[in-house]
């Protein structure tokens, strides 16, 4: 059988660690070819080997500071040399930044996160569309986060930017629509998932980890953190062609806590 992503080239930022791990191991399962990208160049580089000794040159790897134009430009183009082109970008990269409340924050807080959250996004979108058109079946993952829908405290700006990635993908989704290009724009929005993103409210809990993910999982109906498959099988639905006719849309990974 092929894959669900057989023949896709797709490039995912953030890929080191967490969520884009997961996502990276399940496109190149599922058939696509992967560009990873991370400040942690060490880190994707390993990623990389790891797919390529199950799929043989399906994965690459490349430093990738998001929050720079000059560098989207660059692993961008590197990328689609590579690849033969680009038909899935999955904007993942992203910080909690420090769980202050609004009056304590700093500038340089809110800068960062604004920067690597969302300007990035923004980034991704603007030097990737080219070559989604070209690919005639592009498809756009922007991941927020719950926090992007419903606010809580001393995550002021975190909140800001999943907020506004999630709106900014409805815009995107909609000009590719109304110019008629093929290519589609979806956000994506986990709860609490067990990776890194988690070790402050492990910090709080006195580095006990299980403590912290029993806290976290009190107030999710299925009383459970999700697991980083949870978010890449959502992924994968949104870079295949058996979501043709979703754009715009948002996608709840969530254990049913915003049903409440």
């Amino acid at each position: 059988m092929t894959g669900r992503v057989a023949g896709k080239a797709a490039l995912i930022t953030g890929a080191a660690g967490g969520l884009g791990q997961a996502m990276a191991r399940m496109l190149a399962r599922e058939g696509a070819r992967v560009a990873l990208t991370d400040v942690n160049l060490e880190g994707v580089r390993a990623l990389a080997e790891e797919i390529n000794a199950d799929h043989p040159g399906a994965a690459i790897a490349f430093a990738h500071d998001v929050t720079e134009e000059a560098q989207w430009i660059s692993v961008v183009g590197q990328a689609v040399a590579a690849m033969g082109g680009l038909s899935i970008l999955v904007n993942n990269a992203g910080i909690g930044g420090s769980l202050v409340w609004a009056e304590q924050d700093t500038l340089e807080n809110w800068r960062r996160v604004q920067a690597i959250n969302l300007e990035s996004v923004m980034l991704g979108c603007k030097h990737a569309m080219p070559h989604l058109r070209a690919s005639g079946a592009g498809s756009i993952v922007n991941i927020s986060s719950v926090a992007g829908l419903a606010a809580a405290p001393g995550m002021g700006a975190y909140n800001a930017t999943k907020a506004a990635v999630w709106m900014y993908s409805k815009t995107v989704a909609l000009e590719a629509a109304r110019a008629g290009w093929n290519v589609r724009c979806n956000s994506v929005h986990p709860v609490f998932i067990k990776t890194p993103i988690l070790d402050p409210f492990v910090a709080m809990a006195g580095g006990d980890e299980a403590t912290a993910h029993e806290k976290l999982a009190r107030g999710i109906p299925l009383k459970r953190i999700g697991e980083p498959d949870d978010v890449a099988y959502c992924v994968l639905y949104l870079a295949s062609d058996e979501s043709k006719f979703v754009t715009g849309a948002e996608f709840k990974i969530d254990g049913g806590m915003l049903a409440q």
